[in-house]
C-alpha cells in the first residue's frame, strides 16, 4: 500500500471515486469499505488506471456475493476465524495468527509453512470448510484487523507485515499445499488488493530456488517489490521492522505470551 495520495493522485481518487457512483458500484455501507484508503488500494493496484480499477472493483464485488454461492458476508457470519471448533486442530497443521504489530503500527501475519500438515489437516477440518477458512481470514484483515491497528495507532495503518516462516520445509509440503497456497494468493491480489504492505520469508531452505521458480509467478509485481526473502540469517532484518518485544521468541524476540498461552494464541 502506497503512502498518503499525493495532490495529482488524488483528483485520480476523486474521479475514481465518482466514476464507481456513475455505474452503481459503491453504496454506504458496502462491507467491502467504501473509505478512500480502500479505494486507494484499487486504484494503487492497477497503477491508477481508473477504468482498469474500477473492472477490478466490479470483479471484487460480483466476487464478495457470490463467492461459495452464498458470498463473503454470508461465509463470515457462519465462521468466526478466530473462534470456531476445530481451531486448536487447525492451527496444529497449518499455524498462522496475528500477533502484535511492527514499528509502523502494522499487523504482523505469521504463517509457519513448515508445520503445515495437509493430510492431518483434512483429518481434521474438510476441504471445503478450510478453504472458508482462509476466506474468511482474508475478509477479517480489511474489516476487522487493520481498523483495530489504526485506532492503536493513531493513523491509518497501510496494510499488515506478512512474515511467513519457512523452518523445516520440504519439497513434500510444497507439493502438499501448492494449490491451496497458489488459490490464497490469487484471492488476496484480486480481492483484497495491496493487503500486505510488507512481505519476509524467513529460513528459506536450500530448495528454495525450486520453489520460487513456482510461487513468483502467482505473484503480481507490486507483491514481488514488497517482499524479502532471508535464509537462517533473517533476524536483523526482520528487527529493523519490528521491535523485539512484538516479536515471538522462536522468531529473534523476546515475547513468549505468558498471559495467554503462547505467541499464537495472543488476543489483537
Amino acid at each position: 500500500m502506497p503512502p498518503t495520495p499525493n495532490q495529482e493522485q488524488q483528483v485520480v481518487l476523486a474521479h475514481f471515486r465518482a466514476h464507481l457512483e456513475e455505474r452503481d458500484l459503491i453504496h454506504d455501507g458496502d462491507t467491502i469499505g467504501t473509505d478512500d484508503w480502500t479505494l486507494t488500494r484499487f486504484l494503487h493496484a492497477r497503477q491508477f488506471d481508473v477504468e482498469a480499477a474500477a473492472k477490478m472493483w466490479a470483479d471484487c464485488q460480483h466476487w464478495r456475493k457470490t463467492v461459495c454461492g452464498v458470498g463473503i458476508d454470508e461465509l463470515y457470519e457462519q465462521m468466526n476465524p478466530t473462534d470456531f471448533p476445530e481451531r486448536r486442530e487447525v492451527f496444529q497443521y497449518w499455524p498462522m495468527w496475528f500477533h502484535k504489530t511492527d514499528k509502523e503500527g502494522r499487523p504482523l501475519s505469521i504463517q509457519r509453512y513448515g508445520k503445515v500438515d495437509i493430510p492431518a489437516l483434512y483429518n481434521t477440518i474438510t476441504p471445503d470448510r478450510f478453504w472458508t477458512y482462509i476466506l474468511t481470514s482474508a475478509e477479517r484483515i480489511p474489516r476487522e484487523v487493520v481498523p483495530v491497528a489504526s485506532k492503536r495507532a493513531g493513523k491509518q495503518v497501510d496494510g499488515i507485515f506478512l512474515i511467513i516462516d519457512l523452518k523445516g520445509y520440504s519439497l513434500g509440503q510444497f507439493w502438499q499445499m501448492k494449490g491451496i497456497a497458489r488459490d490464497a494468493f490469487q484471492v488476496s491480489q484480486d480481492y483484497y488488493p495491496e493487503m500486505p504492505a510488507k512481505f519476509l520469508i524467513v529460513n528459506a531452505p536450500t530448495t528454495f530456488t525450486m520453489i520460487w521458480s513456482v510461487l513468483k509467478r502467482w505473484l503480481a509485481p507490486q507483491t514481488l517489490e514488497k517482499m524479502d526473502v532471508c535464509g537462517s540469517d533473517y533476524k536483523k532484518v526482520l528487527l529493523e521492522h519490528v521491535s523485539e518485544e512484538n516479536l515471538p521468541e522462536d522468531l529473534g524476540g523476546t515475547c513468549q505470551c505468558e498471559d495467554f498461552g503462547g505467541c499464537i494464541w495472543w488476543k489483537e
